[in-house]
């Protein structure tokens, strides 16, 4: 292994960076563990929620490409931020998306284990400590594809993506064909119209629906792993196919599910509907697209995690080994091993909460509070950075200021109105999560100002 700096440089093209993007909200696995969430909060209005919230994160999608183009950088939110606003600021903007990377490995690897589990051994599904086992073992698999290469992950991504849009793709006409006739939902011109939300149900369902898109800035992070403007035009294409499909998906699950049927399938929401079409085994073709699904998830946050952590050291914002390149593989090894050592100790740590439900609702909201403030941060920056388009040219100012604004204030303003309303639990996970960025930042700090102390003569 090498301490060379410098990774797979122009390794993607525009392509593997759209499949990137949209492997990266992980479609399946999020509709599967979302539903429940989204649909207990707002009901029907799930619909609109992810429609009115897609559109509002093009906003940021924008904010992240245009600064892509002028500032590449594997650090992304970190590295655009600090130039912005300042290092501070820049480091809390990357510490927030790690932090909700780290998060994430439990609501990712757990519906793998528990979809693991409904394949083999049925009755054990809400054994918590098995599923943690099973969660472990995907994590470390996983973490070892990405080790191996930008090549090997983009292979992976591109088919396990394919398969799991064919069979999620099937599901879906055949729950049209099958329920069409009889919706256990009849769709409503009211499911999408903004005079159906008020600002607490809008707010409600908007906190969920960020974390649906989110994942799609992998390109972002990948960007020195890609030319700049295949990395931008993938964030795009990515969020324009990921609102459609959002959209469509939502639909068909309250067409083929009643509410009952919505709460009773926790974390299985599309095997329910498969369940209902399809007799064993080919029913279980769906659960193996979220299995897919979530691999893919997970790959790219490992993804994240890494290329943030490997820019902010090679900032010297934390400690230089962090940088590490491995010498044959061109990934950020270190940076890697952290976040899989990370994951291990937090998916153990949950296994004592009482049910995988739990765990899975606890980890979803605090990983949108960090998205909201990583996200909304990069969309300021972008509107300050390119301020002076306002007045030399207002069509290019529409997509680099003023959408990244909207978005910003939008991502803001979610926060704040959701926070009085969480428990105990995910605010410590996510306000808490944010604010254990001080202990390495001035920890780090500290050390520097000792080592380079002036030596008296």
């Amino acid at each position: 292994m090498s301490e060379q700096q410098s990774l797979a440089k122009g390794a993607l093209s525009a392509l593997e960076s759209t499949i990137m993007g949209i492997a990266g909200t992980s479609p399946a696995f999020t509709v599967a563990v979302t539903t429940g969430t989204i649909y207990a909060a707002i009901g029907p209005l799930s619909v609109g929620s992810l429609l009115y919230s897609g559109v509002i994160m093009l906003g940021i999608m924008f904010a992240f490409a245009k600064l892509n183009r002028v500032m590449p950088d594997a650090g992304a939110a970190f590295a655009w931020v600090g130039k912005v606003f300042g290092p501070t600021w820049g480091f809390f903007a990357g510490w927030g998306l790690m932090v909700a990377s780290v998060v994430f490995m439990v609501s990712a690897t757990l519906p793998a284990a528990t979809a693991t589990l409904l394949l083999l051994a049925p009755d054990q599904v809400e054994n918590t400590p098995l599923v943690t086992a099973i969660a472990a073992i995907w994590l470390t698999l996983v973490t070892w594809i990405v080790l191996r290469g930008i090549k090997h992950a983009s292979t992976a991504q591109v088919t396990v993506t394919v398969i799991e849009a064919v069979i999620v793709v099937a599901l879906l006409a055949a729950a049209v064909y099958w329920f069409g006739s009889h919706p256990a939902h009849v769709p409503s011109v009211a499911w999408v119209s903004p005079a159906s939300f008020t600002f607490k149900s809008f707010a409600d369902g908007a906190i969920v629906s960020v974390f649906f898109y989110w994942g799609w800035d992998v390109t972002m992070n990948l960007g020195e792993e890609t030319e700049p403007e295949d990395a931008s035009k993938g964030a795009f294409w990515a969020m324009i196919n990921l609102i459609v499909f959002f959209v469509i998906l939502m639909t068909v699950v309250l067409i083929a599910l009643s509410d009952k049927e919505i709460a009773a399938a926790n974390t299985n929401v599309l095997y329910a509907i498969s369940a209902k079409i399809f007799p064993a085994p080919w029913s279980y073709l769906v659960v193996l697209a979220t299995v897919l699904s979530t691999v893919g998830a997970l790959e790219t946050q490992i993804l994240q995690f890494s290329r943030s952590m490997y820019s902010m050291a090679r900032a010297d914002v934390l400690p230089p080994f962090c940088a590490a390149v491995h010498r044959d593989w061109q990934t950020p090894w270190v940076a890697t091993l952290v976040i899989w050592a990370l994951g291990l100790v937090l998916l153990f740590g949950a296994s004592y909460m009482p049910s995988v439900a739990e765990i899975l609702q606890s980890s979803i909201e605090a990983i949108g509070l960090q998205i909201c403030f990583y996200m909304g941060l990069t969309g300021y920056a972008s509107a300050w950075h390119f301020r002076t388009l306002l007045r030399t040219d207002l069509r290019e100012a529409f997509t680099h200021v003023i959408m990244p604004l909207f978005g910003a204030l939008f991502m803001t303003g979610v926060a704040v109105w959701v926070i009085p309303t969480f428990s105990q639990a995910v605010l410590v996970v996510g306000i808490g999560g944010l604010l254990s960025g001080f202990l390495p930042l001035l920890l780090w700090a500290a050390w520097k100002a000792w080592v380079r102390r002036p030596v008296a003569t």
